[in-house]
């Protein structure tokens, strides 16, 4: 009908707001899942400053070999002391001590399994050395090997920090895929198995600030 009314024009307006309105209601909700606005940290009154670039983004989530990294909050007991060591040492950075000490703990891993004491000599302290190599020793009198594969590292965080002096502590988790198996003289399994198993190690190293060696000695071990 050429007089007739528009029909087709009022649904679609119709239509059209209906739409807006849907929209509107969607991207106007914050959703369940999504994070609230990420808040820069504040340090405490007198506590000494995270470089510039650390203070303004969250620390890389992965190292180079895909491990998660994780690096306690500025505002944590064991944030500040990494800020102190960092005053210290401007050298020092968080995540590049839990690559290092990813490094180590993937050496003296392979080191104690094998009865490397010359490289576990350079990477632990003096009373860390002489349980390791005791246990070294016991193992051979025995008999036995010992086989450690490390199949990955799923983790590395840092859990504890403490500066006295000008010596640093830092205490780092590291939970690892593995596999360990002793076997006797005759390579009969006496311990561990085949099987994949999930390990958490909670390990700390040690480091004097002043000192021109740049390496972190183990000085504590323990299982999770």
């Amino acid at each position: 009908m050429s007089g007739g009314f528009p029909l087709d024009l009022i649904l679609f307006g119709m239509v059209a707001a209906f739409l807006v309105l849907r929209l509107r209601s969607v991207l106007g909700r914050r959703q369940g899942f999504e994070r609230p606005p990420r808040e820069r940290p504040v340090p405490a009154p007198g506590a000494p400053p995270l470089r510039e670039a650390e203070a303004q983004a969250p620390p890389p989530p992965t190292g180079g070999s895909g491990t998660h990294q994780v690096v306690p909050e500025m505002r944590s007991p064991a944030g500040q002391a990494l800020q102190a060591i960092q005053q210290a040492d401007r050298g020092f950075d968080p995540n590049a001590f839990l690559a290092g000490a990813e490094g180590a703990f993937r050496m003296i891993v392979a080191a104690f399994a094998s009865g490397d004491r010359a490289t576990l000599r350079g990477l632990l302290s003096e009373e860390t050395y002489a349980g390791f190599e005791q246990a070294i020793s016991a193992r051979e009198q025995a008999g036995e090997r010992q086989r450690s594969e490390i199949r990955a590292v799923l983790e590395a965080a840092i859990t504890g920090a403490e500066l006295r002096g000008s010596t640093a502590e830092i205490t780092a988790r590291i939970v690892s895929e593995q596999v360990n198996v002793t076997t006797d003289a005759k390579g009969e399994a006496v311990a561990g198995a085949e099987a994949v198993t999930e390990v958490t190690d909670i390990w700390t190293f040690q480091r004097d600030l002043r000192s021109s060696d740049p390496t972190w000695k183990l000085v504590g071990t323990h299982a999770a």
